[in-house]
């Protein structure tokens, strides 16, 4: 299972799922919960409770390995809504279950997710250590890509504790020409934005999180989406562009709020406070940061805890709260040194300083900003340089205290504003404040040149105009960022899809080969289904798997009319309302499909009058025919609330599930008039025999010529596109050697077919012959026996079971061949609906011997439910069955019991001991003499 996903790999498995039942729908369940843990996670959490339910069914190797991954979503569902210890423990636990099974992918993910709690918790040696243990279990697992993102946070969180060092060690470990999944790529460019915000390069760090921010979304990273939005809108603000960091900051936010996750919450509320800060709306700043705190007590040793004191400490500034400023920058600075990260030490210097500048502690002030100075360019983190230089200017215009040695300027504000100044002129994209040249103005006006003073003042005026024209150009650059990014994926799109464009190639054929094979079973279980209700949710099930499909219906025609009435039909999953379509009716679209005998595909319902038959809330609909040789029985239609949702490949699917469906729905109706035929006949014992004999003919004929048919109609179709590639733009080696080896499949698939109609064909025909004659022959009790199995063989492995023959040769009998297949075929339908209800894989035996009393013991046993003691002595009674209603008469084993001891002259005998079913048959090799007139079934 991967630690992260694409959506389209969720719209596989959302599709996969409704086909599902049982103990196939756990895996599914299991990636799709994992995989929505941050997309959907109240959906995700009610997946998971489904597969909990689930997981009794599997061994247990599957079993524990599924139930660890799910404890894992758990785990992380904690983290996100802030429940960090709770959700420490059950990871760890998780992490225990994975190891103890094997399965270090799995170990990695549990260690990925406590290396993130850690950085919650404000723990960063343990977040370290963390993500170590990720990378090493991935390794392990031979898994590169777990270890590469492992590789990469660890590398991001590096930056910050030393940037030089990080670059050194990181700088050159991700190949940027290199193809890269996305989310991996989502955090290797995090890795880069966080480096290039480091050294103020706010552009490059801008293009970076772009990346993360896009890659994050398309993995279902929610939570690292979110903070890269912030981070952009952060970047922006520090280029002075508020209105654009402002729109990222809001991204954030209504990417956060719906989530209920206060981390998320509070980051992009405090950073929108900042920004509202920078913008002069100090109430409303304080507000939001007020908010953001709240929310972040369960994280008051994290990073972000952090940042909101440096912003609640810039804020007091603002508002000239100096001890409020003192106390949050102390804060900070405390818990800089507990996080090791050098960019916390310069921000919390530089604004201790500044707040002691105006309590008159200037001494004190003056070693806190050179030491955020020389920090900031050791770092060389030119942006918090900036602001430690205005500091230092700051505090020598209001206090009298000595210049810097070497000093050329003619005050020491006066080097200090010149020195900021040239190191802001260094910042790419950076718009250097107005007030910073007021502040140079106010210097040189002090020292007597006002001829640089004016210059300074119209400096500030045309920065103060350029900051508010610059808007546009950063949104341009914005835009630029956005579209280089985009060529760059677009051209690792272009070599990913260079390198697998061979193997593209061969997945299309073993598609076109799986869609073959997997039509023909759904065929198959159409076909199986002798009453049309069971048709009717069959064919409901796959057209909802395969199409889209609002509404479905199945319009047949009336008894000895040409009316249409609804037979099935669903809206929304609900049943409709049944009702009848008169012959020739304009209004409708069915009877024109019968009557022409066409599909008919209407790509916009909103164009056309409504129809009788057309769903009001669906846009596009598809009708076809239900055709079978000549004949036509109705039609079929499926709606969709999409316009022109049924293209060529969704006709050829729905063509072949109504060719599946007449062949199915005529099954039904021949087995319906043979059983209402049985049903008077049952007093007439020949006929009762031959209508099932030919029940049987019309089902297992139909199945192998429906699909010999199905096989040859897309092949025909096959055959008409390569003709048409052939006389248009030409004809690829490629498309060529797909047609032959799709043709080579399919005449295998028709050849399998056809052969096995003549094998039925000729086990029917002495079947058929003995039965309707019910002549005294003499037979070999293994032939007959043998064509007697190979007439119900196809319903017995449609039902999953199997049947062993062990007759042996040599055995003749004088008597009745056609009544005593009947009873062998009574006692395999008697199995398949009694003994193995509920399951599959059960097993019949069938065996005879030959003794020295002129008989002949033929036994038929099952490993099945077996009967209750109680019903024992009531079995071979007329209409005694347990499955009244269900497709039990009671008159099977009644029949049977009849048939032996009357027309063979033999005995028949039960045992069962709870476990299984024994019939015992003793016959005689020469069967007596009988008056035709008087037999009795």
């Amino acid at each position: 299972m991967d630690l992260f996903a694409s959506d389209d790999a969720i719209a596989q498995w959302e599709l996969a799922l409704p086909e599902l039942a049982g103990a196939a729908r756990l895996p599914v369940l299991a990636e799709l919960a994992w995989h929505l843990r941050q997309r959907d996670t109240s959906r995700a959490m009610a997946l998971a409770d489904e597969a909990e339910l689930l997981l009794p069914e599997l061994d247990a190797q599957a079993r524990g390995a599924i139930a660890a991954r799910l404890q894992l979503l758990r785990a992380e569902g904690r983290w996100l809504t802030g429940e960090l210890d709770r959700a420490r423990s059950m990871a760890e636990g998780a992490r225990d279950a994975f190891r103890a099974i094997g399965d270090m992918a799995g170990c990695a993910d549990a260690h990925w997710l406590c290396a993130w709690i850690a950085v919650d918790r404000g723990d960063h040696a343990c977040r370290d250590r963390e993500l170590e243990c990720s990378a090493a279990a991935a390794q392990d697992a031979g898994d590169a890509e777990r270890a590469a993102i492992a590789e990469a946070a660890s590398a991001r969180w590096a930056v910050l504790r030393d940037p030089e060092t990080a670059r050194a060690r990181w700088g050159a470990h991700f190949d940027p020409a290199l193809p890269r999944p996305p989310a991996l790529d989502c955090w290797i460019n995090d890795f880069l934005g966080m480096a290039a915000s480091q050294a103020s390069d706010f552009g490059g760090a801008v293009r970076h999180y772009l990346r993360t921010w896009e890659a994050a979304l398309e993995t279902g990273q929610l939570r690292t989406a979110i903070i890269a939005a912030t981070n952009i809108g952060e970047k922006f603000s520090h280029l002075n562009d508020h209105h654009a960091a402002l729109e990222w900051m809001q991204r954030a936010l209504d990417t956060a709020r719906p989530k209920q996750w206060p981390r998320s919450t509070a980051a992009a509320l405090m950073h929108t406070g900042d920004t509202l800060r920078r913008l002069g709306r100090l109430d409303a700043a304080g507000e939001l940061l007020r908010e953001a705190l709240d929310l972040l007590r369960p994280y008051a040793n994290s990073r972000l805890y952090a940042i909101a004191l440096q912003y609640t400490g810039d804020l007091c500034l603002a508002r000239h709260d100096y001890a409020g400023a003192l106390d949050a920058f102390g804060q900070l600075s405390l818990r800089a040194d507990a996080l090791d990260q050098a960019d916390f030490r310069m921000v919390a210097r530089r604004g201790a300083a500044h707040a002691l500048c105006f309590l008159d502690r200037p001494g004190e002030a003056l070693v806190l900003a050179q030491e955020a100075v020389g920090l900031a360019g050791g770092h060389h983190n030119v942006y918090n340089q900036v602001a430690g230089l205005r500091v230092l200017a700051l505090i020598h215009g209001r206090h009298a205290l000595p210049g810097p040695a070497g000093m050329a300027e003619a005050s020491p504000a006066l080097h200090y504003i010149r020195q900021a100044l040239r190191v802001a002129a260094t910042i790419q994209g950076y718009i250097v404040p107005g007030d910073l040249y007021d502040a140079l103005g106010e210097e040189y006006a002090r020292a007597g040149d006002y001829c640089e003073a004016y210059m300074a003042a119209r400096a500030a005026s045309a920065a103060r105009v350029k900051t508010h024209s610059q808007e546009a150009t950063h949104r341009a650059m914005a835009m630029q960022v956005q579209r280089q990014t985009e060529k760059e994926r677009a051209e690792e799109r272009h070599h990913r899809a260079l390198a697998m464009s061979e193997a593209g190639r061969a997945e299309l054929q073993q598609q076109t080969s799986a869609i073959l094979q997997r039509l023909s079973a759904i065929g198959q279980e159409i076909t199986m289904y002798l009453d049309a209700k069971g048709i009717y949710e069959v064919l409901d099930r796959h057209v909802h798997a395969l199409l889209p499909a609002y509404a479905f219906a199945i319009m047949l025609r009336a008894p000895g009319g040409a009316a249409l009435e609804m037979a099935f039909g669903t809206e929304a999953g609900a049943p409709l309302a049944p009702f009848t379509i008169a012959p020739g009716d304009a209004t409708a679209w069915s009877p024109c499909c019968v009557d022409e005998r066409r599909e008919i595909v209407v790509d916009d319902l909103a164009r056309h009058a409504p129809a009788i038959d057309g769903c009001r809330h669906c846009a596009s609909a598809l009708f076809v025919p239900l055709l079978l040789g000549e004949r036509v029985l109705g039609a079929m239609s499926v709606q969709a609330r999409q316009r022109a949702a049924y293209g060529e490949r969704e006709r050829l699917i729905f063509r072949t599930l109504c060719a599946y469906g007449a062949i199915a729905l005529d099954n039904a109706q021949a087995y319906r008039q043979l059983q209402e035929a049985q049903s008077q006949l049952v007093a007439q014992e020949k006929l009762a025999a031959l209508g099932a004999l030919m029940a049987g003919v019309a089902h297992e004929l139909n199945t192998p010529i429906g699909n010999s048919l199905l096989i040859a109609s897309t092949l025909e179709q096959k055959t008409l596109e390569l003709d048409r590639a052939l006389n248009g733009p030409g004809l690829r080696r490629s498309e060529l050697a797909a047609y032959i080896a799709d043709a080579h499949r399919a005449a295998e698939l028709v050849m399998r077919g056809l052969h096995s109609a003549a094998d039925l064909v000729a086990s029917f025909k002495q079947v058929a012959v003995d039965r309707t004659t019910e002549q005294r022959r003499r037979f070999q009790l293994h032939q007959v026996t043998h064509e007697i199995v190979a007439t119900m063989m196809n319903r017995i492995r449609a039902s999953n079971h199997r049947i062993g023959c062990d007759v042996p040769e040599g055995i003749e009998l004088d008597s009745y061949p056609g009544p005593f297949g009947q009873v062998i075929t009574n006692l395999i339908n008697n199995a398949l609906l009694h003994a193995f209800e509920g399951r599959g894989g059960g097993t019949m035996q069938l065996t005879a011997v030959a003794g020295p009393d002129g008989k002949v013991t033929v036994v038929f046993a099952d490993d099945g439910a077996g009967i209750p003691r109680e019903h024992l002595s009531r079995i071979f009674d007329p209409f005694f069955t347990t499955k009244l209603g269900r497709g039990g008469s009671g008159l099977g084993l009644s029949i049977s019991y009849n048939i032996v001891t009357g027309l063979l002259g033999g005995r028949i005998s039960v045992a069962s001991n709870g476990a299984g079913t024994t019939f015992t048959l003793e016959l005689p090799l020469v069967a007596p003499a009988h008056d035709p007139e008087r037999r009795v079934y």
